[in-house]
């Protein structure tokens, strides 16, 4: 078993999102009560050739394990030899192959999700890992419910990585071919959870404490992995547990906060080396996560002209002031 299970938790996980789950994000999610993280996804290959552009990806804090790096690619043996360099590096809690993700250039290179149209070739990447370093740290996987509606494998996939060694296998609700769209399948990962001997953790549409509840409740998963719904609202981890421990919600979270957080979250991003150290340049990258948090917020439009401008701090808090003091349509109509 492996130890954020015991004692029958039921661990809230931090989806793998590249570009989103960083290591400063990682450090306000885990604040604020997630209680396992795992990397952005990172090339075994540019492990492999010491490329230190990749190797950022692979950066974690103390103060945030239990956290695994995820790992992509096409080769076992190659693949093995990055799980072994990482762990030389940085020594993660556990290795998690990325058998999912839908992002075309990933798919053209035959890793995450098209390896689940060849599962033999699925079969020899998990075994390489496994085969490893499965003796030093846990081997994990992560997999969507199939390639599209016509091909749907999960149970099949499951048993299969169970047999080369994974340890534990993440499952997103949705095909290859859905993305992003439509409704996660939670009918296929009960399924999975209740015909495998290792923890499945569900993915998909995961929103709010009441959705945690349900799936906690109504699915035989060991725990969650709550992804896109993080990006805007990094409190349902908090909110999340608080519903679980009394059934009831806690106070909204006031704008007052939310500014709070973005600006903290920016200033930490500063401070990073994860964009290259340049204040500007880690702003401008950081835009795409501000216009996330700043979805629903008053005066929307106008400051989403105003947020893909932004290239300081001291720029963001006199926009957040302007927006908090009610004069921000006239701050931008200046």
């Amino acid at each position: 078993m492996l130890p954020w299970f015991d004692n029958d938790k039921f661990p809230l996980f931090l989806a793998p999102m590249a570009g989103v789950t960083d290591v400063t994000f990682r450090t306000i999610c885990k604040e604020l009560g997630a209680d396992v993280m795992v990397t952005e996804f990172v090339s075994a290959e540019g492990i492999v050739r010491r490329d230190d552009r990749t190797r950022k990806y692979t950066e974690f804090h103390e103060g945030q394990r239990p956290v695994g790096v995820q790992l992509f690619g096409a080769d076992g043996e190659r693949m093995g030899e990055a799980a072994k360099k990482i762990i030389d590096w940085k020594q993660p809690d556990f290795i998690d192959i990325n058998f999912g993700c839908p992002v075309s250039k990933v798919v053209s290179k035959n890793g995450g999700s098209s390896l689940l149209k060849d599962c033999p070739l699925l079969a020899s990447v998990a075994s390489g890992v496994a085969k490893a370093v499965g003796d030093q740290v846990p081997v994990t996987a992560k997999i969507r419910v199939g390639w599209d509606e016509k091909t749907i494998n999960a149970p099949e996939v499951c048993q299969t990585l169970v047999d080369c060694g994974m340890q534990q296998i993440a499952i997103h609700g949705r095909t290859r071919s859905q993305g992003y769209r439509g409704e996660a399948n939670w009918n296929i990962i009960d399924e999975c959870a209740r015909t495998v001997d290792v923890p499945i953790i569900g993915n998909g549409d995961i929103n709010s404490g009441e959705d945690v509840e349900k799936r906690k409740n109504n699915t035989a998963v060991s725990g969650l992995m709550i992804g896109r719904a993080a990006m805007q609202n990094p409190w349902i981890f908090r909110e999340a547990k608080h519903y679980l421990e009394t059934g009831e919600h806690l106070p909204p979270i006031t704008i007052e906060e939310r500014w709070k957080l973005i600006i903290r979250h920016c200033t930490l991003a500063t401070h990073s080396d994860r964009y290259g150290g340049e204040e500007k340049h880690t702003i401008m990258a950081m835009r795409s996560r501000l216009m996330a948090y700043c979805k629903g917020f008053s005066g929307a439009k106008a400051l989403r002209q105003k947020l893909c401008q932004v290239v300081s701090v001291t720029e963001l808090e006199d926009i957040a002031a302007a927006h908090l003091s009610g004069k921000y349509d006239n701050v931008i109509a200046e």
